[in-house]
């Protein structure tokens, strides 16, 4: 096979598109969110059915109550035409909290699957996608484009009834009088021009204040982040200044979107206004020749105050869809990012392998064209400790993350216990390999529930991990001991200890396979001398790939691998390697700390 078909393609960009036009395809990949409850939409269909018949029906009760109050002659008496339209108010207010309840929670089940869906596939996408994108980003789509889909699936139900209502009350006026019903809507071919000429500015409004708003709180975000920073070198006026200007930009880009947004409101009322005084002039003429009775002139009144509100609804309703495609778009877009790491049919399980390594002729990189490990091949037998140094770039931790598949080679394999790793289920090879890193990560919780974090381990075999790599004792001088809540990313520890419960972790879960990368390289003298001790208990009876700058680390390792800019240049033991008067022993004999003191390149 070759390099080019396999290489991977860099991870895809996401788009920051914030409006766009209905797009049926997104419509009908977010129904198959909606389609799997069927009863709820039924409870919506039907409270919008009473919604909407209700507010029909109530002028029209009106209607005969005025004329058999003027006239005697409308149709049934008076007092039943009363309690009719106190019952019609009743079953309109019972059927809008229905409609609306039961909206809210439909789109709350929908929400709630789509942010699961999303966060599941999240989970198996590869790491170089998430490497190579802002976490800012993901998280806009998980929370913010959700949210937009959730506002568009709320008031939509809404925008349907406003649709039918408006099409009902048409129908009534026509019935009604077709001359004064066509006279009552004389102002809706202008209302449509009128939109027809504000949506496209508008539309290019609200972008500039997405974007605006975006430009600010990513300038916020950076310089919260970076506060450290900011303070060392003393650029909080600096800051303030350039984010002052940011935050103006903001301001005038949503005052002017604000004001676009209540243009149409006024231009409504007056429609609605001139659409009433023609039903008030022509009708009360029609009334007092006496062609029209006075309960259908109120009627009309009624009808046109009405039919105006639906559609200011809706106006802003099309403003909401658009957002609610874009976020459809990216979060699907989400969805649709290839899961390159999965098991094959029939992937294999490691449970009774040797926990031998082999790689045999692997080149692999992350960007097309640019290998970082060139044809490379190694053995590393089972229960060995075997240690990778090298400066910056040479391609350890590529090794380490090929081993434990969060990548696939370009060419060659890479194989445990005789399976290429492409070829064992991924929880099998999670099972069997685990991995401590520079800096451990470690989640909000208690201390215990990040030690077992990687299994199902019982609070006595913590307790007796948390010992055996020297933790247990300041873990039980914490506040609380085992139970001690960790804030962020267990920034209430020092690193030496978050690295030391990442061990313990380690231990627990009992791997077979044993990679460190890097994983005292920012650790303290005194700190390292009480870890090299853990490490001892860490590693009997384990295949061990020890990554390291510092030679102290890896000098009693089984054998040492000494590589340069992708390939092997050295390898043996500690004295085997002195011996050689190499690289490495050039490195020792000048009693540097770590390999990234020399410029191998320059002094090899």
């Amino acid at each position: 096979m070759s390099a080019s078909a396999t290489r991977i393609a860099p991870a895809p960009i996401l788009s920051e598109e914030v409006f766009a036009s209905f797009d049926p395809r997104i419509a009908r990949r977010f129904w198959a969110f909606v389609r799997p409850y069927p009863r709820q939409l039924a409870r919506v269909a039907m409270a919008v059915t009473v919604f909407v018949a209700s507010q029909v029906s109530i002028p029209l009760v009106i209607r005969h109550a005025a004329d058999q109050a003027v006239t005697e002659h409308g149709g049934f008496p008076l007092d039943i035409a009363v309690l009719g339209f106190f019952a019609l108010i009743a079953t309109n207010a019972v059927a809008s909290f229905l409609q609306e309840s039961a909206a809210a929670i439909l789109a709350q089940r929908v929400i709630f699957d789509l942010r699961r869906a999303m966060f599941v596939h999240l989970q198996d996408v590869s790491s170089g996608f998430i490497e190579n994108t802002h976490v800012g980003r993901i998280m806009s789509r998980i929370q913010g484009d959700v949210n937009s889909l959730q506002e568009f699936l709320e008031t939509s139900v809404q925008a349907v009834g406003d649709f039918f209502l408006i099409n009902g009350i048409i129908v009534v006026l026509l019935l009604l009088d077709w001359r004064l019903g066509l006279l009552a809507l004389i102002a809706l071919p202008a209302l449509i021009l009128i939109r027809a000429v504000w949506l496209p500015r508008a539309k290019l409004t609200f972008r500039r204040a997405r974007d605006a708003s975006s430009i600010a709180n990513a300038a916020l975000a950076e310089n919260i982040n970076g506060v450290r920073t900011v303070q060392q070198a003393r650029r909080e006026a600096a800051n303030y200044v350039a984010y002052e200007r940011k935050a103006l930009e903001n301001y005038e880009a949503q005052a002017r979107a604000a004001w676009t947004a209540q243009i149409m409101v006024p231009t409504v009322d007056i429609l609605t206004g001139l659409g009433q005084a023609l039903v008030v002039v022509v009708g009360g003429a029609a009334v007092y020749s006496g062609r029209l009775s006075i309960g259908v002139m109120i009627a009309f009144i009624f009808y046109v105050q009405r039919f105006f509100d639906p559609i200011r609804t809706l106006s802003q309703q099309y403003t909401v869809m658009q957002r609610a495609m874009a976020a459809g778009h990216r979060i699907f877009e989400v969805l649709d990012i290839p899961v390159t790491i999965r098991d094959r049919l029939g992937a294999a399980v490691l449970d009774g392998a040797e926990p031998a390594i082999s790689f045999r002729n692997v080149t692999f990189g992350y960007r097309p064209g640019l290998p970082v490990l060139h044809e490379l091949s190694f053995d590393i037998p089972a229960r060995q400790v075997v240690a990778l140094v090298g400066p910056t770039g040479s391609g350890k931790t590529s090794i380490a993350q090929l081993i434990r598949r969060f990548h696939d080679t370009w060419e060659g394999s890479v194989r445990i216990g005789g399976h290429d790793v492409r070829d064992v289920a991924l929880a099998s090879l999670g099972r069997t390999v685990a991995m401590v890193l520079q800096e451990p990560f470690l989640f909000t919780g208690t201390v215990l529930e990040n030690i077992r974090y990687a299994s199902d381990a019982t609070r006595e075999e913590v307790i007796a991990a948390a010992r055996a790599i020297h933790a247990h004792d300041f873990i039980s001088a914490l506040p609380q001991g085992y139970e001690t809540m960790l804030e962020q990313r267990g920034l209430n520890l020092s690193l030496g200890q978050r690295q030391l419960l990442s061990f313990a972790r380690a231990l627990v879960a009992n791997p077979r396979i044993l990679i460190l990368d890097e994983a005292t390289a920012s650790i303290d003298s005194f700190t390292e001398r009480r870890i090299q001790e853990a490490l001892k208990v860490l590693l009997k009876g384990r295949t061990c790939v020890i990554i390291a700058h510092r030679l102290a680390t890896i000098r009693e390792a089984d054998r040492i691998i000494v590589l340069r800019q992708g390939r092997i240049v050295e390898e043996g033991t500690h004295e085997t390697l002195i011996a050689h008067n190499g690289l490495y022993a050039h490195l020792h004999t000048r009693h540097r700390a770590s390999f990234d003191d020399l410029d191998v390149a320059n002094e090899a």
